[in-house]
């Protein structure tokens, strides 16, 4: 063994996996994909008022559901890693709501699964769009416009 004393290197990362790559796009994708769900469920019940016993209908409001779920969990799951690893404490001085902006778009999520609201379903775009504007005025792009895929 030697005693020789050896350079200390730091290094910094903002996450386990020091990527660097963020963005809020995946969040909207996945809270379109619940908007449409909703959206579609609702239609659904609405045309088939009399006829919600048969197979068919089980079926196609059962994968309705199935993937308004999924894709909530997905949005949710994108949205706290944008929370939790890309924004910092410094954050918070140029956007005092961020906590309460994330917090709420999390809590919609849930919503969103248990729910068939299309109104919840809108307050959770609403929420995913102030939050990519947050991000692109963080990073200085404020010019990256908001555009939906549906």
């Amino acid at each position: 063994m030697s005693n020789i004393s050896r350079p200390i290197i730091e290094a910094e990362a903002h996450c386990d996996g020091p990527c660097g790559v963020y963005d809020p796009a995946s969040a909207r994708i996945a809270g379109e994909a619940v908007q449409s769900m909703t959206n579609k469920m609702l239609a659904l019940a609405k045309d088939h008022s009399g006829e919600c016993s048969t197979a068919a209908y089980i079926n196609t409001m059962s994968r309705y559901a199935s993937i308004k779920e999924e894709e909530a969990q997905k949005c949710k799951d994108e949205l706290l890693v944008l929370w939790t690893d890309f924004f910092k404490p410094q954050h918070l001085e140029s956007i005092p709501d961020l906590h309460n902006t994330f917090w709420q778009a999390a809590k919609l999520c849930s919503a969103c699964k248990v729910e068939v609201s299309a109104e919840h379903a809108q307050e959770l775009m609403d929420a995913i769009e102030s939050i990519h504007n947050m991000f692109w005025n963080v990073k200085g792009r404020s010019e990256i416009s908001w555009i939906r895929a549906s």
